[in-house]
């Protein structure tokens, strides 16, 4: 009996009972979503720089949208692969029958439709008509563009359209650097995934690596001023003490970002095995984290910088509490 007819039959058997709220938490792969939150308050903190637009209760809903989204594409993916799983990795929630693929279904329906309608109640018109794109884009790369060679792209517009959701409450052009910043990275991060099962090339870990080496730069190296970002008009001393503060804040942020990502891209370029790619690919989804920080940082924003750094503590947190209990860590394919 093969790996797939053995995962139908087990399928089958437990069909008739609900998932569990464990299942269903590794089927969307819930800690990721500390990953996500970031790219709209990155977003946000960019569009706010500089402008009088207030910071309202109902933009907090931007990175619950981020966060919606992200997830029913996380279980939109598992449904997608779902035949590829069942030999490749038969211990994945649909596969190993603790969930069914009409239930992944209809979860990564619910919360797309969840993270559509946050959007919207966030940032009326304007926010959805960022949001139903970045909608589609997660649906197409799970269901269609995953296994082409227009899969990365894919992947990384929905990065740019999630840091771009964040900025709809103020200026948007604002938030096109960091916007590409992520973009890039996302795009390097899920060519170098393409390698998780059976390895990758040096050429492509060191391009990437590269790149990392690049984005990095680009973020420390270009800080606009802080003092009109964060420090109130007619208050010099407030702003000679902020833009030093924040540039300071951004070179830390982008220097905690590369270290958490370079290492590992560095190992798979020297071995391109399955399990450096796997490793890098995991440092690449936590080094989400600092880059929006340092991205936030260069708007003058330290709080968000401060809040992102707290997401990074509670993250790797959860990951040592997740390696304590003998659990892999996520995986964005």
């Amino acid at each position: 009996m093969t790996p797939q007819s053995a995962s139908v039959r087990q399928t089958g058997r437990q069909r008739a009972e609900p998932p569990s709220l464990a299942d269903l938490a590794e089927l969307v792969r819930a800690p990721a979503a500390l990953s996500v939150v970031g790219d709209t308050l990155a977003g946000l903190a960019a569009a706010r720089a500089g402008t009088a637009v207030p910071l309202r209760a109902r933009h907090l809903l931007l990175p619950v949208a981020s966060a919606c989204l992200y997830l029913g594409g996380m279980a939109l993916n598992d449904y997608g692969d779902r035949h590829v799983d069942a030999v490749e990795r038969p211990e994945r929630p649909i596969p190993s029958g603790r969930v069914t693929p009409r239930t992944a279904l209809a979860v990564g329906a619910t919360l797309t439709a969840g993270g559509v309608a946050a959007a919207g109640l966030a940032g009326g018109r304007r926010a959805v008509a960022v949001a139903l794109p970045l909608a589609a884009c997660v649906w197409t790369y799970d269901l269609v563009a995953k296994d082409r060679a227009s899969g990365p792209f894919v992947m990384a517009a929905c990065r740019g359209l999630d840091v771009l959701l964040g900025a709809t409450p103020g200026r948007m052009r604002s938030a096109l650097p960091a916007a590409a910043g992520l973009t890039a990275h996302t795009l390097g991060v899920t060519v170098l995934s393409r390698g998780e099962v059976h390895g990758t090339t040096p050429e492509v870990a060191g391009v990437v690596a590269a790149g990392t080496v690049a984005g990095a730069v680009a973020v420390a190296a270009t800080v606009p001023s802080a003092a009109r970002a964060a420090a109130p008009v007619g208050a010099p001393s407030v702003a000679r003490t902020v833009a030093p503060a924040a540039r300071w804040t951004t070179v830390a942020a982008a220097a905690a970002y590369a270290a958490a990502v370079l290492p590992g891209q560095v190992r798979a370029a020297a071995r391109p095995t399955a399990a450096n790619a796997r490793t890098a690919t995991r440092s690449g989804i936590q080094a989400m984290v600092p880059l929006q920080a340092a991205w936030a940082a260069r708007s003058g924003s330290l709080g968000t910088a401060a809040v992102l750094a707290g997401v990074a503590a509670v993250g790797q947190g959860l990951r040592l509490l997740g390696r304590a209990r003998g659990r892999a860590g996520v995986s964005i394919t």
